[in-house]
């Protein structure tokens, strides 16, 4: 259950409502709530009947050091060090961090200026818009890889579609093959009617998103069954569909309680997972120790628990973009059961979320 904002500071012991405690050290309620769910900051109290999280004043500076350090990208599992370790290995990891953080930079300006180099010159295109529009790109670009292909496409063909939903004053972009789930929520800027809801061609939209990024804003607009992209000058037609896009909501309302926690650097288990996919074998997420890529158990990562430990085997190709869709350097695994979907998010945008299923229950390792 989410904390009201208009419970304020003032309560039982002096403590502070979510809502007070983010806005006096600079987080989102909805981090501090990933950050409890992490272990990294536990509220002082939570109400039995109500759910609300309480925050002591005290713990304000160990808040503000973890915004301090989520801001530098550090990954959560070091953040802990930080917070919880000594002096001397404190300075190691930032260090480390710092190493890292300036290739990456160097490499990505360099990757930049060769895709600058390459694009075309001539007048923009035109368009119109209600949501920005490289947050627009940014979900197509996560939501696209999961629509389905091959047999699977050819079976449904609705599936090789993305779902443009207009509802509740939300935008929603959904996409599935059956064995992962993508959603990403925007809040458009205005809203005009609805709610409508059409599937429409992956590749397209794609395309039309990377058309709108030329203006600041892009629209979408569906009217009597047809769908376009629009920008400040001009418009892209979105192919519509036949056929009912299945309902998803039922599959997230339906997910039984969370009974297990896993949170892991990001590129460190991608890269573990690619390995695995080049030995053929799947990826074995391994909850007490971390992962393992199949039989070899060659490519481990670091991990933190929360909830009883749980093994879960995966097809490579299908986890990596669920991963390589996400944003942020950390990666949670929501775990409900050896065989049902796992929730797969991140802490840096609770508005994406991607459920994979599972390949199978993977088998003890042999002692």
């Amino acid at each position: 259950m989410d904390e009201r904002d208009t419970v304020e500071a003032g309560g039982e012991d002096g403590l502070l409502s979510i809502g007070a405690f983010a806005r006096r050290v600079g987080l989102a309620p909805s981090a501090l709530r990933f950050y409890d769910d992490c272990g990294l900051l536990r509220p002082a109290r939570v109400d039995a009947a109500s759910g609300y999280r309480w925050y002591a004043p005290g713990q304000a500076d160990r808040a503000v050091t973890v915004r301090r350090l989520r801001a530098a990208g550090l990954p959560l599992v070091d953040a802990r060090v930080v917070l919880d370790g000594g002096p001397d290995e404190a300075r190691r990891v930032l260090a480390g961090h710092a190493r890292r953080a300036r290739r990456t930079a160097v490499e990505a300006e360099a990757a930049i200026e060769e895709v600058l180099r390459d694009l075309p010159d001539g007048a923009p295109r035109r368009a119109e818009a209600w949501v920005g529009a490289a947050e627009l790109a940014s979900a197509v670009r996560q939501v696209a890889p999961a629509v389905a292909t091959g047999a699977a496409r050819a079976e449904f063909p609705v599936l090789g579609h993305v779902l443009l939903e207009l509802a509740d004053q939300e935008l929603r972009l959904v996409a599935t093959d059956r064995y992962r789930l993508a959603v990403r929520v925007l809040r458009p800027e205005r809203v005009a009617g609805g709610p409508a809801r059409v599937p429409v061609a992956a590749g397209e939209l794609v395309a039309a998103a990377a058309w709108a990024l030329e203006w600041p804003e892009a629209a979408v607009t569906v009217e009597d069954g047809a769908a376009w992209l629009s920008r400040g000058d001009g418009r892209r037609a979105l192919p519509v569909a036949d056929g009912e896009f299945p309902a998803y909501r039922m599959v997230l309302d339906a997910l039984p309680p969370v009974t297990t926690r896993l949170i892991h650097d990001r590129a460190a288990l991608a890269e573990a997972v690619r390995a695995a996919g080049e030995r053929g074998a799947p990826f074995v997420l391994d909850g007490p120790d971390g992962g393992e890529g199949g039989d070899g158990g060659a490519d481990r990562t670091r991990v933190v628990r929360t909830g009883p430990p749980v093994r879960l085997a995966f097809d490579p190709a299908v986890l990596l973009a669920a991963l390589e869709a996400g944003v942020g350097p950390d990666v949670l695994f929501d775990v409900s059961s050896p065989y049902g979907p796992v929730v797969v998010r991140s802490a840096d945008q609770g508005s994406f979320t991607t459920l994979v299923m599972p390949v199978a229950a993977a088998p003890d390792r042999a002692n």
